[in-house]
């Protein structure tokens, strides 16, 4: 059935996720942290509690929870039985988050990046667009900061070189960031496609929550295996050494070239923040 949405509708969803986001880590993101907590002693252990304590202050005080309030990405799963009115769907979206960012006193972050002039309202988002089968329209919004959006990598490796180059080059992505993306992190990649989409992959990766698990037994095992082997850096908690240098890998493929094997890592701090909705 063909189903009639007004684009303010999106622009209001939009600036709710955009609200919510700024001020609340994500469920799987707090637990992941709390049982890493269980594991450390010291210094390590010692950041991981105030990290905790600095969200439920962000919660009782309404402020952000980290000073990034981050680029606006932001994903749209539009249902192909979906006719929209209304305003043109990226004014919208860019709308709903002006409008949040003034509302929510986030930090205003985007700039031109030559004259490095800022837009003064976090416009525009990064905004992707994908169709899918029925009639409803799925949001999702993802504030990336740059510490760790800094730190992120896209290799173009050989066939040859294999699971066993995928996860070199995810391991020493996360050893080479060191301390500066904030850790315990979250690792988003994405393996195959061609130059551009393998990226969009490893950024999709990061919707997923923490500690969830790829379908595809072979995905799943690089996710664990790169885990591991992320863990046994000791560069813990904020660089302090430690057992837990990384909270999840979350791994995404698609088919690629006979001739190529692109590899991207996507790198977000501990602090990840991720609201989803589904505008029915």
């Amino acid at each position: 059935m063909i189903r009639t949405v007004s684009t303010k509708e999106i622009e209001n969803c939009v600036y709710r996720l955009a609200r919510k986001a700024g001020l609340t880590l994500t469920d799987a993101c707090r637990n992941a942290l709390q049982a890493a907590k269980l594991q450390e002693t010291g210094a390590a252990e010692f950041a991981l509690s105030t990290v905790l304590e600095n969200e439920i202050c962000a919660k009782r005080e309404q402020m952000p929870v980290c000073q990034d309030t981050g680029m606006s990405v932001v994903f749209l799963e539009l249902g192909q039985d979906v006719t929209l009115t209304g305003k043109p769907l990226q004014t919208a979206v860019n709308d709903g988050v002006r409008r949040a960012y003034a509302d929510g006193n986030f930090r205003k972050s985007i700039c031109d990046p030559l004259t490095r002039v800022n837009t003064g309202d976090n416009t525009p988002a990064h905004i992707h667009t994908e169709i899918v089968e029925g009639n409803q329209i799925k949001v999702t919004f993802l504030p990336k900061g740059f510490g760790s959006e800094n730190m992120s990598r896209l290799y173009m490796l050989t066939p040859a070189e294999g699971k066993n180059g995928i996860l070199n080059a995810i391991v020493s992505t996360v050893k080479e960031a060191g301390s500066r993306p904030c850790p315990p992190v979250y690792v988003g990649v994405g393996i195959g496609g061609a130059f551009d989409s393998c990226a969009m992959l490893a950024k999709k990766a990061l919707l997923r929550d923490v500690g969830s698990v790829n379908a595809r037994s072979d995905v799943a095992a690089i996710e664990r295996e790169a885990l591991e082997r992320i863990n046994s850096l000791g560069i813990g908690a904020q660089g302090f050494g430690g057992k837990i240098t990384a909270l999840g890998v979350s791994c995404e493929i698609a088919p690629t070239h006979i001739a190529g094997l692109p590899v991207a890592v996507n790198i977000q701090c501990h602090c990840v923040r991720c609201e989803k909705e589904v505008l029915k």
